[in-house]
């Protein structure tokens, strides 16, 4: 706990002295000892009493609320991984949904994406919102693609979509898997309000989502068959899907499908500029 609070201690200290005045839109003033915010400048930017906030930045034993790391975390203008890290060191066994903005993908995994074609890929975070995509991926799931950012979801997509227009052909096989997948990712987020409401407007949307959900399986990343259909294709499409680890946005992944034959290859091929009717 000590060695945390230290942690925690040096690391707001190096946060708030990279903050200018002008920054942070207080005027500079004289004679300042710190190239930086003071301390009292930050408490008054977060809301927080002068006080409780020195004894954070000090590493002294006291309770943060989720509230007020949120607003110091505003203040100091942290990124999502600076914003993880704070609630790591300050013992916020869950860290709240990053705010708007903070799982933006990079330019240049959006260049690795499309680079790809013609293999489909795409980015997922751990609820399976889609964050990325290149074109072949946005052939074979337009209506995915497509959707408000709300409903950007791959989860959500399918249990949402009429049994007769889902691309998938083994549903049975593959929605235990991704319900799995979802359950294990809201092990680290119970209580979340973005996760928590998440999974109740699943709920009263669809109860073969309850049915699974109330299973209580997890499931980890591993390589997978899927087998897909499409309007367009003469046949199924039979993809193998890898998933790799990304370090940044938190909690993401890039997920490749590669085809497992020439016809299925082909198939894919015959997508080209196609949109679900």
């Amino acid at each position: 706990m000590t060695t945390r609070r230290t942690e925690l201690a040096a690391f707001l200290r190096s946060r708030r002295d990279r903050i200018s005045p002008e920054t942070a839109g207080l005027p500079p003033g004289a004679r300042r000892r710190t190239p930086g915010l003071r301390r009292e400048e930050v408490a008054q930017l977060a809301g927080v009493g002068v006080t409780w906030y020195t004894w954070l930045e000090q590493g002294r034993p006291i309770n943060a609320s989720v509230q007020v790391l949120d607003a110091i975390a505003r203040t100091l203008r942290l990124d999502a991984a600076e914003r993880m890290h704070l609630y790591q060191l300050a013992d916020i066994t869950s860290a709240p949904p990053a705010p708007d903005g903070g799982c933006q993908v990079p330019d240049e995994v959006q260049t690795v994406l499309d680079a790809l074609a013609p293999l489909l890929g795409c980015v997922y975070n751990t609820r399976y919102d889609l964050l990325a995509w290149n074109e072949p991926y946005r052939r074979l799931f337009p209506n995915l693609c497509a959707a408000p950012e709300p409903e950007r979801n791959a989860i959500w997509q399918t249990f949402m979509c009429p049994p007769k227009r889902s691309p998938y052909v083994n549903p049975e096989q593959d929605l235990p898997f991704m319900v799995a997948r979802l359950r294990a990712g809201f092990g680290a987020h119970v209580g979340e309000p973005a996760w928590t409401d998440f999974v109740r407007r699943l709920s009263a949307a669809s109860p073969e989502f309850v049915r699974l959900w109330s299973a209580h399986d997890v499931a980890d990343s591993s390589s997978r068959v899927k087998i897909f259909r499409h309007p367009r294709a003469d046949g199924e499409i039979r993809l193998v899907s890898t998933t790799f680890g990304m370090p940044t946005p938190p909690e993401t992944r890039m997920v490749v499908y590669t085809p497992t034959d020439e016809d299925s290859r082909r198939r894919l091929s015959l997508l080209d500029g196609a949109l679900l009717e």
